[in-house]
């Protein structure tokens, strides 16, 4: 199949729900300049490309997961270095809200390692929701499993987005996670829509999985009925214990910056987030991902249970690229400098 990469035919204003694998084939399959070109007008056409979108992520309740993901740290079906632990307390979240926006996040996410939460918990969490909210930051959440009413609930206690990741293509689904159904995983996002939170949803890479996988786990992104308001790209970090170890492979970073430039041609106002895995990046493979249109990153020194670039680091490596993290427009909101 021919992929045109005439500015005319780049279609930069109407995104698409019907995207085929021979489309998304051939879109990987570009001369990587010109798959470099389509990618970063389109993100143009959508986005300022010198602007970062920074966040930060805190579990708020980690490990004794019953789900049995082969990629997670805190499964309760392997033995890891990770401990169970309660749900943190409401003051303690909200103090570290508050750091995380000093030091330059403009949305907060909090993470609690459940199938799905339980009612008394959601109503401690919605409380933690409300209070982040009134500190002037854009509020998420990743909790499992929601049924409508509770997406509901989230949403009217100040909840902006809900964090519900398909991990992977259909196909490949079924060799990482049995406890939980790709369906299942639709049904939260489409319980989430519907209470109308916007969805933060994206896979991970590394896995053992094939470029057609990945490929196929963007279409199924990009053929939603509404595409995700933001997509997190993840690469697989080593865990002990876990039977992912036995079959990941990191991404060649050609690979990686090819898929993150279909991701943006695909989903042109989805804002693409490199979130897990930037410690292995170099300075060099960031910035082609931001040029293949990522605009956002995860700032603080840990991602749940795995190693983050500090956030010195990554304010020195976006002055160098000229860019900013600025939330309103002014200096003033940039990462704090090394």
């Amino acid at each position: 199949m021919t992929i045109s990469t005439k500015p005319a035919d780049l279609h930069v204003a109407t995104p698409r729900h019907d995207w085929t694998r021979d489309e998304a084939q051939a879109l990987y399959d570009l001369p990587f300049a010109d798959l470099m070109f389509w990618a970063q007008t389109i993100h143009r056409a959508n986005f300022d490309p010198n602007h970062v979108e920074t966040a930060s992520l805190l579990s708020i309740k980690t490990g004794g997961c019953p789900e049995d993901c082969g990629y997670c740290s805190q499964s309760a079906h392997y033995k890891t270095d990770v401990k169970a632990t309660k749900l943190m307390d409401h003051d303690t979240v909200v103090e570290a809200a508050r750091r995380a926006k000093q030091s330059g996040a403009g949305r907060f996410c909090m993470a609690a390692a459940w199938r799905n939460p339980k009612d008394k918990d959601l109503d401690r969490v919605c409380d933690m929701v409300s209070a982040v909210k009134e500190l002037g930051l854009e509020t998420c959440a990743t909790l499992g499993m929601l049924t409508e009413e509770q997406a509901t609930r989230l949403r009217e206690a100040g909840l902006d987005f809900y964090n519900h990741n398909v991990d992977t293509s259909p196909e490949f689904y079924g060799h990482i996670i049995t406890t939980r159904t790709m369906q299942d995983r639709i049904e939260t996002l489409a319980h989430a829509r519907k209470s109308g939170l916007k969805v933060c949803c994206g896979g991970i890479v590394g896995m053992g999985e094939q470029v057609e996988d990945r490929l196929g786990m963007l279409m199924l992104l990009a053929n939603l009925e509404q595409h995700p308001e933001s997509v997190p790209i993840n690469l697989w970090n080593e865990v002990k214990g876990v039977p992912v170890n036995a079959t990941a492979d990191q991404p060649d970073p050609i690979e990686l910056v090819r898929m993150i430039a279909v991701a943006r041609i695909m989903m042109p106002k989805s804002v693409v987030r490199l979130s897990a895995g930037r410690q292995y990046m170099t300075d060099e493979m960031q910035a082609l991902c931001f040029l293949a249109g990522a605009n956002s990153i995860f700032i603080g020194d840990v991602l749940l249970t795995t190693k983050n670039p500090q956030t010195r680091k990554d304010a020195d490596l976006l002055d160098r690229l000229g860019m900013t993290s600025k939330l309103d427009g002014t200096r003033e909101n940039e990462l704090p400098a090394a």
